[in-house]
């Protein structure tokens, strides 16, 4: 089995030299009904999540749903203006990596 993506594969992963992130693009069962299609999920590399988020709210986001738990694991989903979702992850620091 190869890591290598191909047409028709349901999930394909951009990646891009450092610091650009790269783009993981995951084929799913529903159609688009209202929302747009492309959800991004940032780790942040010169703040921790928890400041990342704060920074995008103060930017104008809006919480959406807080899945962080007590160890410091999890993610937080946000709204931009439009509507779109998007999630902030912990950083690589953050995850010992």
């Amino acid at each position: 089995m190869s890591d290598e993506d191909a047409p028709g594969d349901s999930e394909v992963l951009v990646e891009a030299p450092s610091p650009v992130p790269g783009m993981l693009f995951i084929q799913v069962p529903e159609g688009k009904t209202v929302k747009n299609r492309i959800h991004f999920d940032w780790m942040p590399t010169e703040r921790t999540r928890d400041e990342e988020v704060d920074r995008i709210i103060a930017l104008g986001a809006k919480l959406y749903e807080d899945h962080r738990t007590a160890e410091g694991l999890g993610w937080v989903t946000l709204l931009d203006p439009e509507g779109n979702e998007f999630c902030v992850e912990r950083s690589t620091a953050e995850r010992g990596l």
